[in-house]
């Protein structure tokens, strides 16, 4: 009989959160009872927005830059993203006393660009919609010696993501239900391999924008499935598909995907804004949609979110929002 290791397992996300410790923040956990009374449920918010880089994606590069050999920090990181990412190994590198160079999109959001080089990293930009910034970045860091951090398919990184489950967990107990926004599928693959390892019972939900259902459509066929790059304000889940690694992991651990339309993203960020008290980036407001639109279906009775990230600069959130409402 031949057993198949998983890309990452419980231990490795325990190992990731004492690498991360006192480099990482600890995000707070909010509650709202207005948010408990409209959802049926007791809601644990994961607030990721708080993070360094304001997301989620500086657990998982820091995790993966910080394994490095002296030898390869010394020649640099590269990456790839539309901007989280690429503003925590911009970040990571910076605290390792390295350099980065990182493929963004160009119209990625100008407020991430702007931040990413703030950390030191040099911006390389390239049309999403006709260029493949994998094939890019995989080019560019053989070209010049780099040790190449994906955004998502990689065992330390999806480790370094798991954290931000196993440190609500910790924190709130056991809990009925784990929402988590999907996009490469790196944070729902470590979430959920912590949750499920934690708590079997645990039921975990995705949540992708309605136009980039990517991992719905992978999950329903049974293999990876590519869309076309989709039209969305959900930027960081603006993917054509699941990373391999991932879906291995999401496939065997996710319940189920459920979607939001844009609008109910921007009903979302309206109200954490108005009633939280917090600026969600339209990514990180997803799992939040798909509670306030009844989307997730029933939910037991203690139900953690992880609101992934706050990346949105006052005029694009203005926007979004609307701005100059009586």
């Amino acid at each position: 009989m031949t057993t198949t290791t998983p890309p990452v397992t419980l231990d490795d996300i325990r190992d990731a959160a004492a690498r991360l410790k006192g480099v990482a923040h600890r995000t707070p956990v909010l509650r709202s009872r207005t948010l408990d009374a409209l959802s049926g449920a007791e809601v644990f918010l994961k607030c990721e927005n708080f993070q360094r880089v304001g997301a989620f994606k500086f657990r998982g590069a820091y995790n993966a830059a910080s394994r490095l050999t002296p030898e390869q920090l010394s020649r640099g990181i590269a990456a790839y993203s539309s901007g989280n990412h690429a503003q925590a190994v911009a970040l990571a590198a910076r605290e390792l006393g390295t350099t980065a160079v990182i493929v963004m999109p160009q119209d990625a959001p100008p407020s991430k660009r702007a931040a990413t080089a703030a950390y030191g990293a040099e911006i390389v930009t390239y049309d999403r919609y006709a260029g493949d910034r994998v094939a890019i970045a995989e080019a560019l860091a053989a070209e010049r010696g780099l040790a190449l951090i994906p955004p998502y398919e990689h065992p330390h990184v999806m480790a370094g993501q798991g954290t931000a489950a196993l440190e609500l967990l910790e924190e709130v107990g056991e809990l009925g239900a784990l929402l988590t926004p999907v996009g490469g599928g790196g944070l729902m693959a470590g979430s959920a391999t912590a949750a499920k390892a934690l708590h079997p019972g645990i039921r975990t939900v995705g949540v992708e924008p309605e136009a980039g259902d990517d991992t719905r459509r992978s999950l329903e066929a049974g293999r990876r499935i590519s869309i076309p790059v989709p039209h969305t304000i959900a930027d960081g889940q603006a993917l054509h598909t699941p990373g391999e690694l991932t879906f291995s992991v999401n496939r065997r651990l996710l319940d189920d995907v459920v979607l939001v339309t844009d609008d109910e993203i921007r009903d979302a960020m309206r109200f954490a804004f108005e009633r939280l008290k917090i600026v969600v980036e339209p990514s990180g407001a997803t799992p939040l949609a798909a509670l306030l639109t009844g989307r997730a279906g029933a939910l037991p009775g203690r139900v953690g979110v992880i609101i992934s990230g706050g990346n949105v600069d006052a005029g694009r959130f203005a926007e979004l929002c609307g701005s100059g409402a009586p």
